[in-house]
């Protein structure tokens, strides 16, 4: 093959040695604006998964690689004058300018055809004279740029300022600088490269930048290669403590936002995106060389496995992207919770580190656990202490308290629709439903949204409380779980609104009936989606009837003597689609600005408030944010869940979504989590209310670590619960817990201990084991740089 390759760096100089070793035919030309000893930056950092791939891949460059990392596992966190470590994490890294020489070295010794100091050809000329031509030119790639139409990129740039500097004062472990300082919070990431070097990266938010005054300096101006020398100055006086007496370096080092960069597509023709042209990930979770190497092995892999250029390079695509977007995902999460840092740094300093080390989600409770038990052990027995509990157990089975109901864990089934009501009337399907998940050990059962009226439900087969016959069905239910478990049991009640009049769900999901259909109603006559009904747009008199067929409904549910009561005000049903732009487009009192549009949702929630009994809390579940343009967004929610809170909400149910077809959501793991982190963090921790995290909650770690690290109080758990009915007993078995938190069913309680799977005769190492037991060097290593002894007077 005729291969050309645009870009100098990492990626495309890995990928011409493998396809060299692959096969010597290859004609492999690297095309490279730069000279071979200019590159910007200081250290890179590699996983223990890159570097097993490097290793299987090549050898001999693996070899020379290895022999010159600097290798730790701790990571040293300061915060408020005082040091923390956290240890077991496993980090190798060495200067940038070293692995582009041993890489030009490789490529030079296999026959590769490097051009530095010459701009690659036009990418059309190359297309046409090559068989593969990679487009390896970085973040700001001009290939993908002129080619933006069939890659379709997406760029995001964040609101973080940061510069990346280097210095002479070798950290011997991972380190997180937070500084408190006259104009805000600024941090510094840290780490050791090499026997005489540190990169030192300094990152702050935009208002905290400007007033300091670094948005004086026309850095923008400044020729490529040149620093910001007055920023370097100032950053030398502000982190002098930090650097004690040791040289800041710059290195084309300048004030820059970091921009998230995704591609649509990665392959046009023979034309292939590698690296950062492709993709791009946060710094703080050093992926971008990483992702740029691995990229390179399965490009090379494809290509020999692949008979034909297609086929291959749509098996690169999807081997890599589903990776990518994960890594993507994990580094969103990193950069947003440090632009929010400011939120946590009046955290109590275990729970700070413990959220820091957790913050990309890719660290749990239970992996820390593994890597550093004793700071596992401190973080657990911190959160105890918070709580005031008498005693150290995992998490999620600490009791909690919300407004006046005791909760005997921190788990809640999430209200989950199970479309088999029959005129409303929840029957035993119910009954079993719920009942088992409350006899499966969860602190809180929700029901599905019970709806207030018949025109209300979102299916023909939706459950209601506007009869009485409905509302001793429902006090059948209420008191099985009352009588046979130790569960609370709380009512949600809504109004589809413009989302109601729907086929069941697996008769086809929002689709309209085809008879038997009624009137819906909505803020603003607006579909929900394409083929939606077009809602009736209420008028006061209809506000007025929903409102009391609310409170009817509230007051036949603590006739029915349900604990608690949510109000739902998420997933684009009538209350929602008021507090949405998206929903709502009125021109009086109860649309156009977010106070006017939480206008009625309030004045729904007063009126409930004031019929349900006093001593039963009340919460309200909101959509954080509609994943679409022009909808709300977190900060919107900020303000929904304050206003509810000052309404008297005892707690805030952080979903998202639903509000729209058109929206485009970020799913992932736990991937709802960060709203409900900003709206604890600022709103309802400071009011006294709680909040429940819901959305991909998938395992009982999960859900230590979002309470260990202060994101929620609570976590609802939904499609878990459809999976394992007993899926907090089995939680607690799982993590040895036995105590009132998980009390079994007194017929269950011989299943109570986790059935054996395997045994085995095999002898354990007991003296071994015993030994890296009591050895701290098997969990905090940290860099010792090999300098040759000074010469003897």
């Amino acid at each position: 093959m005729r291969i050309a390759i645009v870009g100098g760096g990492p990626g495309g100089l890995y990928f011409a040695a493998l396809m060299k070793q692959l096969d010597p035919a290859h004609r492999v030309t690297v095309w490279e604006r730069n000279a071979p000893d200019d590159t910007f930056g200081f250290g890179v950092v590699f996983s223990d998964e890159t570097l097993g791939g490097i290793e299987n891949a090549d050898p001999e460059f693996a070899a020379a690689v290895s022999d010159r990392f600097a290798r730790w596992t701790d990571i040293d966190i300061h915060l408020r004058g005082r040091s923390h470590t956290v240890g077991g994490q496993g980090f190798a890294a060495l200067g940038r300018r070293e692995l582009l020489r041993l890489l030009q070295e490789r490529c030079l010794g296999l026959g590769v055809d490097l051009r530095f100091g010459t701009p690659a050809p036009d990418t059309a000329e190359l297309c046409a004279s090559h068989d593969l031509v990679v487009a390896a030119d970085g973040a700001n790639s001009l290939v993908r740029q002129a080619y933006a139409e069939e890659f379709r990129p997406a760029l995001d740039t964040r609101r973080n300022k940061y510069m990346w500097l280097g210095t002479d004062l070798v950290f011997e472990a991972f380190q997180f600088f937070v500084k408190e300082t006259e104009w805000g919070t600024m941090q510094v990431h840290g780490y050791p490269y090499s026997d005489s070097g540190s990169t030192f990266i300094v990152e702050l938010p935009e208002d905290v930048w400007r007033r300091a005054g670094f948005d004086t300096a026309d850095a923008a101006g400044l020729p490529p290669g040149v620093s910001d020398e007055p920023a370097v100055e100032r950053i030398r006086g502000v982190f002098a403590e930090e650097l004690d007496g040791h040289r800041l370096l710059a290195n084309n080092s300048k004030w820059l936002t970091f921009t998230t960069v995704r591609n649509e597509r990665w392959h046009h023709g023979n034309l292939v995106l590698l690296g950062d042209a492709a993709h791009t990930a946060h710094f703080s979770i050093g992926s971008g060389t990483k992702l740029a190497m691995e990229d390179s092995l399965a490009l090379a892999a494809c290509l020999h496995e692949h008979p034909d250029l297609p086929g291959a390079l749509t098996a690169y695509e999807a081997e890599r992207r589903p990776v990518v977007e994960s890594t993507q995902r994990a580094a969103q999460a990193s950069l947003e919770w440090f632009e929010n840092l400011g939120m946590y740094v009046d955290q109590e300093p275990t729970r700070f580190c413990f959220n820091l080390l957790t913050r990309s989600r890719r660290i749990t409770y239970d992996n820390l656990r593994t890597r550093d038990p004793q700071f596992a052990d401190r973080v657990s027995a911190a959160f105890a202490e918070a709580q005031g509990a008498a005693e150290v157990v995992p998490a999620m089975f600490q009791p909690f308290r919300l407004g006046q109901l005791e909760l005997k864990n921190r788990v809640v089934v999430s209200p989950m629709d199970m479309y088999s009501a029959v005129d409303g009337v929840p029957g035993d399907f119910h009954l079993v439903h719920l009942g088992s998940r409350a006899m499966g050990g969860a602190g809180l059962v929700m029901t599905e949204m019970v709806c207030v009226s018949p025109e209300g439900r979102i299916t023909p087969g939706c459950t209601g409380l506007w009869t009485d016959g409905q509302q001793d069905a429902w006090r059948r239910i209420v008191s099985y779980v009352h009588a046979r478990t130790t569960a609370r049991i709380g009512l949600q009640l809504g109004h589809s609104g413009r989302k109601g009049s729907t086929r069941l769900m697996w008769e086809g999901m929002d689709a309209p009936l085809a008879e038997g259909n009624w009137e819906v109603v909505g803020p603003s006559a607006l579909p929900y989606g394409p083929g939606s009904a077009v809602p009736r747009e209420v008028t006061r008199a209809d506000m007025d009837r929903i409102t009391t067929e609310f409170t009817a409904a509230a007051r036949r549910g603590a006739e029915a003597g349900f604990d608690l009561l949510e109000l739902h005000c998420a997933h684009g049903y009538l209350l929602s689609s008021f507090l949405s732009p998206l929903a709502n487009r009125r021109t009086d009192a109860y649309g156009g600005p977010l106070e006017n549009r939480l206008r009625f949702p309030l004045e729904v929630f007063d009126a409930v408030r004031a019929v349900w009994p006093a001593d039963r809390p009340m919460i309200v579940r909101i959509s954080a944010t509609d994943w679409a343009p022009d909808g709300n967004t977190e900060h919107d929610a900020v303000g929904i869940a304050r206003a509810f809170v000052e309404h008297g909400a005892d707690a805030i149910d952080v979903s998202t979504g639903q509000v729209t077809k058109d929206e485009r959501p970020a799913y992932g793991r736990s991937y709802q989590t960060p709203f409900a982190d900003r709206i604890r963090h600022e709103v309802a921790a400071r009011a006294g209310a709680a909040v429940i995290a819901v959305g991909a909650i998938a395992s009982w770690d999960d859900v230590n670590s979002i309470l260990l690290a202060g994101r929620a109080d609570l976590c609802a758990l939904g499609r878990t619960h459809l999976y394992d009915p007993q899926w907090t007993l089995h939680a607690a078995a799982e993590q040895d817990y036995r105590g009132p938190a998980a009390d079994w069913p007194l017929p269950f309680r011989a299943g109570s201990r986790k059935p054996p799977t395997a045994r085995t005769d095999a002898v354990r190492p007991r003296l071994s084991l015993l030994r890296a037991e009591h050895d701290d060097r098997a969990v905090h290593l940290r860099w010792t740089p090999h300098r040759e002894p000074a010469p003897v007077p």
